[in-house]
Order: C-alpha cells, then structure tokens, then sequence
C-alpha cells in the first residue's frame, strides 16, 4: 500500500508574491495525484512534528525563532530566499510531522511506501539556520526518529534534487548510522556536494554539469550512488524527492524528464525491497516549473506505487 500524506496548512506558508517556492507548487502536485490512476492511494493528514522531535536535528534557538515567530501581513525575512507568513510554522510543522508519521506507519507494517506532499521542502536547513526555502529538514527529522524511536541501524537518505542537500549532509556527516547519498549541479546553490565530501565515510556525493540529461545522470547512479546504497544495505530508505533537474525547471541547467524520476524511483524501491523490508518513505523537495513539477510527481508516485 502507498500512503499519501499531506495537510492543507502547507499550501498556507506564502513565502510572496513572485517567490519561486509558492503555495502553487503544492496545489500542482496535488491535482496530478487526483487523477483515476492514484485512486487507490491511502490519504492521511499529515500531522505536526514535536519540538522534541525538531531538536534532535536542530538547536534550541533554532527551533524557537520558526515556532515563536509572528509574521505580520508582511513575510519575515530570514535570508534573501528564505521568508515566513503567518501560516509558515504550522506548515513547517506539518511538513516535518509527515515524514516522521510516514516513519511510524513504514515501521509498523501498515504502509511501506509513502510520499509526503508537504512544504516548505526541508533539505537545506541546517541544526542552526534556515535557508533555501527550508525552515526544518523534514526529511532528516524523520531519519532522527527512525534512529532514536525505532532503534534502526542503518537509515539510507536518498536525495536527487538538483541542489544539494547541505542541511541534511551537516546533520549527519558524523553519524554513521545515517548514509547519505545525493546528485547535484555542480557549481549551482548552495555551493557545496563535492565528490570530496565524504563524512566519516558515510557521505556520497556525484556532481553533474551544466547541460548534463538522462545518460549522465543515470550513469551516475548506476555507477556510483546505488551500488552504495546497496552495499549499506538500509534497514529504512528515505528519499528527498526534489524535480528540479527537470529540463523546464527554471533554477538550475541539467536536462532530464519525467521518465528518469520513474527509472530512478523503481531502483530505490528495489533497493527497498532488497534491504528494508520494503519500507521507502519520499518527501517533496524542490520543483519550480508547476506543469514540470506535476507530472515528475506523478511519475514518481507511480512507481512508488508499483
């Protein structure tokens, strides 16, 4: 069974007029998935996440500033990307609260594959700081709770968004139990994910180039990023499911199609399979062009759905 989790308060953070990480991205996401062929989809409402659960991953002051912050009609400002209204903490809240709940549910045998449609995304946040779009790594939440809640082992992060994922790697670069492996535009934001970024062994980073599409990418995983995922052999993979690298997506330059998401989610449900008893939980990253962006989520939700 795939799970759909997802809350209408995350189609409540408005970041303003014009910014690229808008409510419309969601909603696009969530027409594609009311189609005939998702009719089977489990939907729940997301939950929201604990501080408790939010500082495993991040500081104290970190978790205060989003959660006792009061935006007027205005957005708060908290880097030159990244700003809250009003509906922000409580969609922050959500968004982070899904992937832990999709956890639990994988965990528990009642649905071992699951998308979180939910923003903000979360990949850039780190322990202290908001930025990128993220206020809180929803997906690195959810991989601490896997850890300390169910006592996993080994927790696999998979994360092929077109921007690497700096907060999730900070967060977990010194801790063995958590493999963290991402494909990026190389030089692009935030300007980190260089091969040369190893962890403690535990980081696995492949760069394309400009102009790079299918053949590329997918040799990169093939050849470098799923061998590794494999030879850790999860006992739980999470996935940060950013479609970005789409060749309409107007913030970055590489050229793949709906088609490559479809492949690429297939081996990591093989993966899955394989190693974690089938447990495969994905949230929504990044994506900016909203018919791009609609139809790589459907594709990915297909083959999570088998």
């Amino acid at each position: 069974m795939l799970r759909l989790y997802t809350h209408p308060a995350c189609l409540q953070h408005d970041p303003g007029p014009g910014h690229p990480e808008s409510p419309a991205r969601l909603a696009a996401v969530l027409r594609a998935l009311d189609h005939d062929r998702f009719a089977a989809l489990d939907r729940v409402e997301a939950p929201r996440a604990t501080r408790g659960q939010l500082l495993r991953v991040h500081d104290a002051a970190h978790v205060a500033r989003i959660l006792d912050a009061r935006p007027g009609d205005e957005a708060l400002v908290l880097d030159e990307d990244t700003r809250m209204s009003a509906g922000s903490a409580e969609a922050a809240l959500r968004a982070a609260g899904a992937v832990v709940a999709a956890v639990d549910a994988a965990m528990a045998g009642e649905a071992a594959h699951a998308f979180c449609a939910v923003r903000p995304p979360g990949h850039h946040a780190t322990p202290d700081r908001a930025m990128g779009f993220c206020l809180f790594d929803n997906v690195a939440v959810g991989a601490a709770h896997a850890l300390t809640a169910h006592g996993l082992k080994r927790v696999a992060i998979a994360d092929f968004d077109v921007h690497h994922g700096n907060g999730t790697q900070a967060i977990f670069e010194r801790e063995p139990r958590v493999l963290f492996a991402s494909s990026q535009q190389w030089p692009l934001y935030p300007q980190s994910g260089g091969e040369d970024e190893c962890g403690v062994g535990n980081v696995v980073n492949g760069c394309l180039s400009a102009g790079d599409g299918s053949y590329a990418f997918r040799e990169l995983w093939e050849g470098r990023l799923l061998p590794r995922l494999r030879a850790f052999r999860p006992q739980l993979l999470l996935v940060s499911a950013g479609f970005d690298a789409h060749r309409d997506d107007p913030l970055a330059d590489l050229r793949l199609g709906s088609e490559d998401y479809a492949w690429l989610t297939g081996k990591l449900v093989d993966i899955a399979r394989e190693h974690a008893g089938g447990r495969l939980v994905s949230t929504l990253e990044g994506g900016y062009d909203l018919a791009a962006l609609a139809r790589c989520a459907a594709a990915h939700v297909a083959a999570l759905a088998g």
